[in-house]
């Protein structure tokens, strides 16, 4: 028989944890915890809607009109968001990774990012899964197999759910210094502003609201272990948080607004990324990986 459309499934298991991965794009497909969503899912034998739970690599978020210059060459990427004419989350959220390893709670998959026009560069992507007491664990390592060095950047792109209702209807807890502003119909980047006092400050923990999120933040707030967290929870008081450490100086928040009605504010993005929108245009938090340099980048789903 075939595979089912979002490719070869891995389902890992860990106590009262369930995660569910599909090969297409190395995606998050559903992560459970007693019985109770984490994230928002997606059926096995279905198209992944849009990005949810996939792999970003080599750069999140955008790059503004496709272009950029790197080592003194112009390039253009294919446009992957039509309607705002941007390259939209790199080039493997619709790769069919290889599942290289499977067990009760860890799975790895690999793929290649060839070189190719606009992104010139070999890239090895490895992707890691690992689920026990703590939630699930990604870890994202990439590696320049080429022979010239390449601009770089990597984040996920799961949805929080926090089991019930809606964005509308959850309370939000997550402390940062900086939002980067954009324009409200390309969303391409304005410039830094501060978070506190505005709507974004969710510090003390608030309802989300009808407020309309896509947003880049920074100096996020850590705790002693040098982790940062993102957390939502329904009126009963479960939820799900999402921490990760400083490899990731950035996170992409995102209340999912869609015209779709069963896609529309049903999850919170989630997306700690190693750089900020545009990077590659901007150069802040952009990695060069020389040829043979490996990087590695990480975050935790846990039930709250």
């Amino acid at each position: 028989m075939s595979a089912p459309l979002s490719g070869t499934q891995v389902r890992l298991e860990s106590g009262r944890y369930v995660a569910e991965i599909a090969s297409v794009g190395a995606s998050l497909r559903s992560l459970t915890a007693d019985g109770r969503d984490l994230v928002v899912p997606f059926a096995a034998d279905a198209v992944r809607p849009l990005f949810r739970g996939a792999v970003l690599v080599p750069w999140p978020n955008r790059v503004v009109d496709g272009r950029y210059a790197f080592d003194g060459v112009e390039q253009q990427l294919a446009l992957t968001e039509p309607d705002r004419g941007h390259a939209l989350h790199g080039l493997v959220a619709w790769a069919d990774f290889a599942v290289t390893e499977a067990t009760a709670t860890r799975a790895v998959l690999e793929a290649e990012v060839p070189a190719q026009s606009g992104y010139p560069h070999r890239l090895a992507v490895t992707v890691t899964y690992s689920l026990g007491q703590q939630g699930l664990e990604t870890r994202i390592r990439t590696v320049n197999t080429g022979p010239d060095a390449a601009p770089y950047g990597t984040s996920g792109h799961p949805y929080l759910s926090a089991g019930s209702g809606h964005v509308d209807d959850w309370t939000l807890t997550f402390a940062a210094g900086r939002v980067l502003e954009v324009d409200p119909e390309r969303l391409v980047p304005q410039g830094l502003a501060e978070v506190a006092g505005g709507p974004f400050d969710f510090a003390e923990g608030r309802s989300i609201g009808d407020l309309f999120i896509d947003h880049a933040f920074t100096d996020v707030a850590r705790d002693t272990d040098g982790l940062a967290r993102v957390e939502v929870r329904a009126s009963d008081g479960h939820g799900a948080a999402l921490t990760w450490d400083a490899v990731c100086p950035w996170v992409q928040l995102h209340t999912a607004d869609r015209p779709e009605p069963e896609w529309n504010r049903a999850g919170l993005a989630a997306e700690p990324m190693t750089c900020p929108p545009d990077a590659f245009n901007s150069g802040t938090d952009l990695i060069v990986l020389q040829p043979g340099d490996a990087h590695e980048a990480a975050w935790r789903i846990a039930a709250v």
